[in-house]
């Protein structure tokens, strides 16, 4: 098995441009929902959500979107058990990583995804909205709930 190809926090700051936009992955079965960050990396903004197809599909449409925003690196979501282990959802995030690597140079990492399709969810009943509009919506907020937290992570280490 190759090794993993994802940073750790301190290895994928380093490796980032000084400048350019964060993009944040929720890799679901069936989608995967997008994020990016502001130039000042500090705020995320749900993007679009990618009907997964094939992964060489999938693929190509997230690296023109990393190419067109000018992306410098890549969060993805890693989901988690509850208690910290890796289950196979994990499992499947990592080789996506390990694919997606041999095809981009771009700085990855994965940030801790417990709970933030619940929190979105739960978000979107507060609000009202329709079953229909929260299938729509969910994976990219969830993949904007995701970046944030990475992002306010960043944004607090400069003040440790």
């Amino acid at each position: 098995m190759a090794s993993d190809p994802t940073l750790s926090l301190d290895d994928f700051l380093a490796a980032l441009p000084a400048s350019g936009r964060l993009i944040g992955l929720d890799l679901g079965t069936k989608t995967i929902g997008l994020a990016l960050s502001d130039l000042g990396r500090g705020i995320a903004t749900p993007m679009e959500t990618i009907r997964r197809k094939k992964f060489t599909l999938d693929a190509e449409r997230l690296l023109q979107i990393c190419a067109e925003q000018q992306i410098g690196g890549i969060v993805l979501g890693l989901p988690l058990n509850m208690d910290g282990t890796e289950g196979p959802r994990a499992q499947a995030t990592r080789a996506f990583a390990r694919n997606l690597a041999q095809k981009t140079d771009l700085p990855m990492t994965m940030w801790d995804e417990r709970l933030s399709t619940a929190a979105v969810t739960r978000t979107l009943l507060e609000a009202d909205s329709s079953r229909a509009r929260r299938a729509e919506v969910v994976d990219k907020m969830a993949a904007a709930y995701i970046l944030q937290g990475f992002l306010d992570r960043l944004g607090h280490m400069g003040t440790e």
